[in-house]
């Protein structure tokens, strides 16, 4: 089978995601089937120069980084670059936050600055028909297999479904929660958790979001081996339209509830839940997990 040719445009970037792709387990098999004609970090076939100057051939068009009419590239606007080549390409795929949704680049003085179709919830009508053709990748960083796995599905012809931003199914349709080693601290709600450690669920007091935000990030585990719950730290929402979302490491809370509960959970059955949870006293959770 040919190799699949990639352009990869950088728009307002800090390359997080590009080093995140560039920490994919299987780098070299990845690139036995795929080829950039261009990337702002790697040697490439052509030049920016040459991919603003000329109508090149490719199949995917990959964008990282926000969006902003003001911004060129090699003295064109990027968003007649992504214009003229979205025409061209088979599939064109957001490759994280920023390029999906703006991220944190929303935060700027331009009010023009956006996702491909999204800013934040919002729908933008800049690249309205080019949609059908779109797949977005969120996460700040993105998870490497995630991005890799979704364009092998594309280069395969196989049907991906999309939620209403535009995501995978396939790796968006679960929380992060979904696969979580602390979700027995959780459901017995036991916060005893100190940063780094082991034990306790940190969505009581610690900020995490994993119960409200999507993303398999516990169950497709990064470099294979850890993930930020695992190793101690609470998630931070990053595949989520609107993020950042404030104070990272605190649980906003309306009268000691917690202000954003598990998707799907109203106010009411919360309260019920942790009323009997809280009747429950169970010593073997309240211990350190390697302690003699």
């Amino acid at each position: 089978m040919p190799k699949t040719k990639i352009l990869w445009l950088s728009c307002i970037a800090c390359n997080g995601n590009t080093h995140s792709f560039f920490n994919y387990p299987h780098l070299e098999k990845f690139l036995e089937d795929f080829e950039f004609i261009y990337h702002p970090v790697i040697n490439s076939e052509y030049s920016l120069e040459e991919v603003v100057s000329k109508d090149l051939p490719c199949e995917l068009l990959l964008i990282e980084g926000s969006i902003s009419q003001d911004l060129k590239r090699a003295n064109k606007s990027l968003v007649e670059i992504i214009q003229n080549y979205s025409k061209r390409v088979k599939k064109i795929v957001t490759v994280g936050t920023c390029a999906s949704f703006g991220g944190i680049f929303n935060e700027s003085d331009y009010e023009d600055v956006s996702g491909l179709h999204f800013k934040n919830k919002e729908c933008v009508e800049r690249f309205k028909d080019i949609k059908e053709k779109s797949i977005s990748i969120s996460g700040c960083p993105i998870h490497p297999e995630v991005l890799v796995n979704t364009l092998y599905g594309i280069k395969k012809d196989l049907t991906l479904k999309l939620d209403e931003y535009l995501r995978p199914k396939e790796y968006f349709a679960y929380t992060v929660h979904n696969g979580c080693v602390r979700n027995e601290y959780f459901e017995y709600k036991i916060d005893n958790h100190k940063f780094g450690s082991l034990e306790g669920c940190m969505f009581y007091d610690h900020g995490c979001q994993a119960p409200f935000t999507h993303g398999s990030c516990n169950k497709i585990l990064w470099n294979e081996v850890n993930s930020k719950t695992r190793s101690g730290l609470p998630c931070m929402g990053c595949t989520e339209p609107d993020f950042p979302r404030g104070n990272f490491y605190e649980t906003k809370k309306n009268m000691g509830i917690p202000e954003s509960l598990p998707v799907g959970v109203n106010k009411r059955s919360y309260l019920t839940l942790a009323g009997i949870t809280k009747a429950f006293t169970i010593e073997r959770l309240e211990k350190k997990l390697l302690d003699d």
